[in-house]
């Protein structure tokens, strides 16, 4: 009944008639002064540690936090997430966010504070380290979504206000305006408010992490809001922390002077009334004291609403959500890819055209065009929008927006500087990747292929163009507009055949027959491409008409393997054993029965 009531205000706009309808926050990229505020305020570790394969756990955790890093220092951004599907019981998903008032190089120093701190946890399965600039949390399951008041607690600061009760009075309202203000406008606001006379300011910040929805990130705050109470009337400065929030109050500033809101030009209504912020030229129209009894039933609304999600929460991974992404202007990606010009243009999908896009603020990004002559357009436009939004691992790549509303459909992605495989492999690129390139970039395909089936995603296009090589050439699986999501206790499903030839498991070209072991078919085919620099269609004419996978397979039963390497590879660059065993790894994934190939997991 409760989850009814509140979709149903989400859904008829009732929600907007309690909600603020504006708060104004000015932000600028560097702040006039440089503090990480690495302050610690909470830390907790996981009771549960890592005892087999330790050294390999530990190894994929430094990734996990270096995979963070990168993404904050090259993307200017102040959130980002990762994760890893190693093969123990231990999968990593990561997260780490800064308050946005930080600078780049600030959130940066911060978030390695918090690594340094997150460090003392030794092999734990899980942290949560929370700075005054930053947030840094990992764990084995899936909580990007998670809803729960688990760990949520004030922290009280030492010494009260000149005039604390003013003080108190002024900060509280300022407080409750930023819960409601911040899911509206985007998961951070930042404010200070002048008490009447001007004998006191206080300062104040909220923030949720960014893989929220709208009506959890209120609920988040709403809990924060309750327990930050006990610090208002005893202290100028006070926390409140939790799984999915934090907040913070001060008498004195604690980000820069031009990191300013205006005065809240807040106008929350109500049936009947409107009260006007200070700084608005209206005059109050209804006491402070009805407006706390409002704001009280919203808080227990969002607290029941919090309560009851925990408590239908699954005990796995969610599976299918959809977290938002940032809707961008047409005209604004019409500009940044100067119209969608062939100097810009990075590449041809099956559907569409990838160009190079380099928004206003800087941010380089890869934009597909969906071909509107295909029918198949609006369908696999809704699918990468579902699927992608839902993922988060550093090997696969990122969904940053779309845009759906103009006059053509576009998705937004991370730029990957140095392309798709392909080019390096038989392209205009190739001869550039050496042994260890290409082993690091059949492992990153592996573990990004095992999180998707992990979480029940068929993607049913892997091939050589379709993987993306990032600065560093790590790789990201890319393109889901054919991907399929099984239900839990489905092992496969029947449906017609999409895909590219070549790189198609046999049942499923024939028969329809779609279950994950057709992406392993695929990522088979792609080792072999690896190691032979040659296409998957490639016929090899003499002594007799081959296909790259009936070489391999020839070469390997008599023992030739060598045969089938890379002449751009040096024989020095690579171990024969090594070599060997990725093309035993291609001929276990491609060998019928399918089942075989489950072997793949096993490496």
């Amino acid at each position: 009944m409760i989850d009814r009531l509140l979709s149903d205000m989400a859904g008829s706009g009732r929600w907007r008639w309690l909600a603020v309808v504006m708060l104004v926050v000015v932000s600028v990229s560097e702040p006039a002064f440089s503090d990480p505020q690495t302050n610690q305020v909470d830390k907790g570790c996981s009771q549960t540690n890592v005892t087999n394969a330790a050294a390999d756990y530990a190894k994929e955790l430094n990734a996990s936090f270096s995979d963070l890093r990168r993404q904050l220092s090259r993307s200017n951004k102040s959130f980002a997430t990762t994760s890893t599907a190693i093969a123990t019981a231990h999968p990593i998903y990561a997260l780490a966010q800064c308050r946005n008032y930080l600078s780049n190089p600030d959130c940066v120093a911060c978030f390695d504070a918090a690594v340094s701190v997150a460090r003392n946890c030794s092999l734990a399965t899980g942290a949560r380290v929370t700075l005054d600039g930053c947030f840094l949390r990992y764990d084995s399951a899936l909580f990007y979504a998670q809803i729960t008041d688990n760990g949520s607690h004030p922290i009280c600061g030492k010494g009260s206000a000149g005039k604390q009760d003013v003080f108190n009075t002024t900060a509280k309202q300022l407080l409750k305006d930023l819960v409601f203000a911040t899911p509206k406008i985007g998961f951070f606001a930042a404010a200070k408010r002048v008490s009447a006379g001007g004998a006191t300011a206080a300062y104040a910040v909220t923030q949720c992490i960014e893989t929220l929805d709208e009506n959890s990130c209120l609920a988040y705050l709403s809990i924060a809001y309750i327990n930050i109470q006990t610090c208002l009337p005893i202290s100028s400065v006070g926390r409140a922390v939790g799984i999915g929030c934090f907040m913070r109050y001060s008498d004195k500033h604690f980000f820069a002077i031009n990191y300013q809101t205006t005065e809240p030009a807040y106008s929350i209504m109500w049936p009947g009334n409107i009260i006007s912020s200070p700084g608005s030229s209206g005059k109050k129209k209804s006491s402070l004291a009805g407006v706390v009894g409002g704001v009280g039933i919203i808080f227990a609304l969002a607290a029941i609403f919090l309560f009851y999600s925990q408590s239908k929460k699954p005990k796995a991974a969610r599976r299918g959500d959809i977290l938002g992404t940032e809707n961008y202007r047409y005209k604004d990606l019409k500009a940044a890819t100067k119209a969608f010009s062939e100097e810009n243009k990075l590449g041809k999908g099956g559907f569409g055209d990838v160009y190079k896009g380099t928004l206003m603020n800087g941010d380089v990004v890869a934009v597909k065009k969906l071909a509107m002559i295909y029918s198949r357009a609006k369908v696999d436009f809704n699918t990468e929008v579902r699927l992608i939004t839902n993922v988060r691992h550093r090997n696969l790549i990122r969904l940053l927006g779309c845009s759906a509303n103009g006059e053509e459909l576009l998705l937004v992605y991370e730029y990957m500087a140095n392309a798709s495989l392909e080019r390096y492999i038989y392209g205009d690129k190739r001869g550039m990747l050496n042994w260890k390139q290409r082993v690091d970039i059949i492992f990153g395909t592996a573990r990004g292929l095992s999180y998707l089936h992990d979480i029940c995603i068929i993607h049913r296009d892997i091939k050589s163009s379709n993987i993306l090589l990032d600065d560093d050439f790590h790789p990201k699986i890319a393109d889901f507009g054919l991907a399929r999501l099984l239900s839990e206790n489905q092992s496969h499903v029947s449906t017609k055949f999409a895909g590219t030839l070549g790189y198609t498991a046999p049942e499923y070209a024939i028969h329809g027959h779609l279950s994950e072991k057709v992406d392993i078919y695929s990522f088979g085919i792609v080792i072999l491409e690896i190691i032979s620099g040659r296409r998957s269609s490639d016929i090899r004419v003499e002594p007799v008409t081959e296909y790259l996978l009936e070489q391999a397979l020839k070469l390997y039963e008599n023992e030739e393997y060598l045969e089938l390497v890379d002449k751009t590879l040096e024989a020095n660059e690579y171990k024969v054993e090594e070599m060997k065993r990725m093309l035993e790894i291609a001929m276990v994934c491609t060998q019928s029965p399918p089942v075989l190939g489950q072997a793949w997991r096993k490496w």
